[in-house]
């Protein structure tokens, strides 16, 4: 796998990663606005935000997780050749 595939799967990660944050935040204020009668203040956007990232992070690895398999091993296979 050469340097242009590598960049382009890590840009390829980090966009969909910042998709899933956006929104799972988004996601997250909209049922505290419908479900609680909380106002939406910095404070409870920090807390959606610290939920939302370690779900965008699984997710992420869900869905491509094709391309994270491919590159653990290939990193196995370096090991073992080593």
């Amino acid at each position: 796998m050469g340097p242009k595939t590598k960049r382009k799967i890590l840009v390829h990660l980090i966009e969909f990663f910042v998709l899933g944050v956006v929104m799972g935040v988004s996601e997250d204020l909209i049922a505290i606005h419908f479900a609680t009668d909380a106002r939406i203040t910095w404070d409870i956007v920090k807390v959606a935000l610290l939920i939302a990232i370690p779900f965008a992070i699984i997710s992420e690895v869900l869905t491509d997780s094709k391309i994270f398999w491919h590159l653990l091993n290939h990193s196995k296979n370096k090991r073992k050749k080593n």
